[in-house]
């Protein structure tokens, strides 16, 4: 990867990833948290990035003190959410979680593709259940926005999917300021069939009655939204369309992974299979979120994919995303590429507008 005068990655930062990327990618993912971990005890989190100064944003009902978020699956047990916190993000999700543990799909399952600044990965939504998430919720210092990711078991079959899913729902209510339903992750066997229109529409259904029935009983409403993927045509975006407006969900996140290798067909790694993300999938997921956007102009969304640098997320927020969410580009960049899109998203805010 060659950083760009406007894009380049701080020494500190481009030294440890060096180092990291010696490693396997899973490896290096745990090492990096760990090492996090460990600075955040010392208290030494300005060594990863300066503080970020606030930009105030509201969504689904939810003051947020700054647009850019952590997507899900750096931090799936939410064991290290006080090391997350000290990048300056305004929001961190976490998971995907499943209701009970599981090791997720053989190793290796995460890949690098340097060149093209993406990652590949079939995970498998690996994780230690949602009981265990709970406790580490318990053992955290973290008070800032919290969201969490939830999905159903590999070995739950899609016609009791539902039973996952609020599961995942009731136990995280009270825990989350929103949920997320991962419905999109090509990891796990036919869990994208979950997006076809009548299948969602039982799903979305169901759970939206069983949201402002824990809502009642809490005294507060948690927003619910749902992930979708960016291998989507025209007529998948009206089917979920059509459902989102019936059952009045409060937003969408777009998007997951994608199962296509356009534009990276000459990396070593390319033929893995998994859900490849980065700079790649940006077109793709742009395109849904504007698709998305158009059918749904009240909807708030969180634009995530292939958001690399400042001019991404500033982008992404004029395509029409309220919020927006990294992982790869935190991989490539480092924690300063979490300030460098705040401050491109104040600027394109206060930035004259042609006539």
């Amino acid at each position: 990867m060659n950083d760009s005068a406007n894009t380049r990655t701080p020494l500190a930062y481009a030294l440890a990833r060096a180092l990291l990327f010696r490693l396997d990618g899973e490896r290096a993912h745990t090492a990096g948290l760990h090492a996090m971990d460990v600075l955040a005890r010392l208290h030494l989190g300005r060594l990863l990035a300066q503080p970020v100064k606030p930009l105030p944003t509201r969504a689904f009902g939810i003051d947020f003190p700054n647009p850019v978020g952590l997507a899900a699956g750096m931090d799936k047990n939410g064991a290290h959410l006080d090391a997350l916190a000290t990048l300056g993000f305004g929001f961190i999700e976490v998971g995907t979680v499943t209701p009970r543990p599981q090791p997720g799909n053989p190793r290796p399952r995460l890949f690098r593709l340097p060149g093209q600044q993406a990652l590949i990965n079939r995970m498998g939504f690996n994780n230690d259940g949602v009981e265990s998430l709970l406790r580490n919720l318990d053992r955290a210092r973290f008070r800032g926005i919290l969201g969490i990711n939830i999905g159903k078991n590999k070995d739950t079959p899609n016609d009791r999917a539902i039973d996952d899913y609020r599961l995942g729902l009731r136990r995280t209510h009270d825990r989350a300021h929103y949920i997320a339903v991962n419905i999109s992750s090509p990891n796990t066997q036919g869990l994208r069939d979950l997006q076809e229109r009548e299948t969602l529409d039982g799903l979305v259904g169901t759970l939206r009655e069983t949201q402002e029935s824990l809502g009642s009983q809490a005294g507060t409403r948690k927003p619910l939204l749902l992930k979708i993927a960016p291998d989507l045509d025209e007529s998948a975006m009206d089917g979920i369309a059509e459902v989102l407006r019936r059952h009045g969900i409060d937003g969408l996140i777009c998007t997951n992974t994608t199962i296509s290798r356009s534009g990276v067909e000459a990396a070593p790694s390319s033929r893995e299979a998994g859900g490849l993300s980065g700079a790649p999938v940006r077109s793709r997921a742009i395109a849904v979120l504007r698709g998305m956007r158009a059918r749904l102009p009240a909807l708030p969304i969180i634009g995530v994919g292939g958001i690399l640098e400042g001019a991404d997320a500033a982008a992404r927020i004029a395509d029409g995303a309220s919020l927006v969410q990294v992982y790869t580009g935190l991989i490539y960049r480092g924690p300063s590429l979490v300030g460098e899109c705040v401050n491109a998203i104040r600027e394109s805010q206060h930035a004259p507008r042609a006539d």
